[in-house]
């Protein structure tokens, strides 16, 4: 049985006068524009094209703040990093055909990472849908299809009154955990058309709420507290819940060490008695995780990187707390929780019985004394001293953006993050270019503290072309380039695996005087300098391209023994 007055919010007088008188000259851009506003949005990524500049030229009549960027990848790099800074739905607006498929990268490192991205996309106009044969620019035959693969959830909008519906169940979409990127495509007609429809104004998306069946969490409390020797791999799930601080009591009433994996980075205190830290690229720390008779994953799929790239077997019982369905038990069987990682945390503190283990803390000091013992005999000097100077000039609540480079490889194990949710790398997708556009989403979305960008000279040709939005809003994004004259890591790939490297070195431009050319500070810098170069830099407001000309070589992760 239903109760209609209930159900049904009653416009008020003044909501009833507006409806029926709405401001003239809007169109069904003025309709995307004002539901997002409507859903708490306050500032759209994109680049405008053709088919989209219905919804571009409905910005200028909204209080919405546009960001855009040169590359629509990149737009949807920042709107990534803009979306795992704040937690909020990061629209990104893309036209039509090339505009659109060119953010697939970034989507799909949305995806992996589980980062809430809101795309928009224009469309052909209605009459050229569906056959790819009407001879539109940029049209496809299955547009939406290119995305399906990628994104949570795609949403096709063919009139304007499904724009404001479309809309919001996309941003419910993005902001239901696991969050994710989702799709919504809108034809250039459409958005272009005068529209009669009133003002968008209540707009409701409340995102669903995932939490564990209780009779799971109580098993799981049972095997945690009657453990011989439980640990725990913490991942991403952890950082996007913001549940922390739920995982640092849990760990310490059941003694439980603690190893983060590259997307978790930040989710335990790197310096606490439990913490294993991240070296989970290490065959002592894979032993260390094998011999534990619970093993306790929350927010990780156990995927190539987290698992030791799968030469990890664990042997004792394996509780997994996973949002994302597909990923529960998808790498190693065990107890499956479906749930959202604070919630599941949340249950498993309230049901838990303290455990005690005094040797805990033990283990772990003697498990990351053989990771440095390993790392000692590499004679690897060069490479910690850069990465231990590129910590000692980053302010410890500065949020720092890492491309896929081998200085990025080394941060994944041996960087403290001082702080969940303030190292971000590309490990997701694992694509070059996410470094420094990121970091320009994150300095958009809290521009009180400086950001970090870190690449390697491969990865920046990527992203070379937003030193030009980085001058226009004045974004206080410091560039670390690594330059050793190609795609270092592949080099290092191939020489070990053939002997000797193609297609891997790069002619490139001299970064600082290119970065100068665009009006951006611009420095060289040496491994012995860098600390204070680097400082500088980021203590000076506004962007800048700090240099490093170094070869930098990757740890063996296997035993030396």
């Amino acid at each position: 049985m239903t109760h209609d007055h209930d159900l049904v919010l009653r416009p008020t007088a003044a909501q009833t006068e507006a409806a029926l008188d709405p401001p003239p000259g809007r169109n069904g851009g003025d309709l995307v524009v004002e539901t997002l506003a409507g859903l708490g949005a306050t500032t759209v990524f994109g680049l405008p094209g053709q088919h989209a500049l219905g919804m571009f030229d409905a910005l200028r009549r909204s209080d919405l703040r546009y960001v855009g960027l040169r590359v629509e990848n990149n737009a949807g790099f920042a709107a990534d990093a803009y979306g795992r800074v704040t937690g909020e739905a990061a629209p990104l607006l893309l036209s039509t055909g090339p505009g659109a498929l060119t953010s697939l990268a970034a989507l799909q490192e949305a995806a992996a990472a589980s980062a809430p991205v809101l795309a928009i996309s224009s469309q052909v106009p209605t009459a050229g849908l569906g056959g790819g044969r009407h001879g539109y620019l940029h049209e496809l035959p299955d547009q939406a299809a290119s995305f399906r693969g990628v994104v949570k959830s795609v949403h096709t909008v063919r009139t304007q009154s499904q724009i404001p519906s479309a809309i919001a169940a996309a941003w419910k979409s993005a902001l239901t955990v696991p969050h994710g990127p989702v799709w919504v495509e809108i034809p250039q007609d459409v958005l272009l058309a005068e529209t009669i429809l009133p003002v968008v104004t209540a707009v409701d998306a409340t995102p669903d709420e995932l939490p564990p069946r209780p009779e799971l969490t109580a098993l799981a409390a049972h095997l945690l507290a009657n453990a011989a020797r439980p640990a725990i791999i913490a991942g991403g799930g952890v950082v996007r819940a913001d549940a922390s601080g739920k995982l640092r009591r849990l760990a310490e009433r059941v003694q439980a060490p603690v190893v983060t994996t590259p997307g978790g980075k930040g989710a335990f205190p790197w310096t606490h008695p439990l913490s294993l830290q991240s070296w989970l690229e290490d065959r002592h720390t894979t032993d260390f995780l094998e011999d534990a008779d619970v093993l306790l994953v929350v927010g990780s799929g156990l995927g190539e990187l987290s698992s030791n790239y799968h030469t990890f077997e664990p042997r004792g019982r394996v509780i997994q707390i996973e949002a994302d369905l597909g990923k529960l038990e998808s790498n190693h069987p065990g107890l499956g929780i479906h749930a959202d990682a604070r919630l599941a945390l949340q249950a498993l503190l309230e049901t838990v019985e303290p455990r005690e283990d005094a040797t805990a803390p033990e283990r772990v000091r003697a498990l990351l004394a053989k990771v440095a013992a390993r790392i000692a005999a590499q004679e690897l000097t060069l490479e910690q001293q850069v990465l231990t100077a590129v910590r000692r000039a980053l302010p410890a609540d500065s949020p720092s953006f890492w491309d896929m480079t081998i200085l990025a490889y080394w941060a994944w194990s041996a960087f403290d993050a001082q702080g969940p949710n303030r190292l971000h790398s590309a490990q997701g997708a694992g694509g070059l270019g996410y470094g420094f556009p990121a970091a320009l989403g994150a300095a958009v979305a809290d521009p009180t503290r400086p950001v970090l960008a870190v690449s390697g000279d491969g990865g920046a040709l990527y992203s070379i072309a937003e030193l030009a939005t980085a001058r226009q809003y004045d974004l206080d994004v410091t560039w670390l380039i690594v330059d050793d004259g190609g795609y270092g890591i592949l080099r290092e790939y191939m020489t070990d695996a053939f002997g000797e490297p193609t297609a891997t070195e790069l002619t490139r431009p001299d970064y600082v005087t290119l970065a100068r050319s665009f009006g951006v500070p611009g420095a060289w810098t040496t491994p012995e300098t860098l600390e204070r170069d680097l400082a500088e830099a980021l203590r000076t407001p506004g962007p800048s391209v700090v240099v490093l000309p170094a070869v930098l070589r990757m740890f063996a992760p296997t035993h030396l023994d």
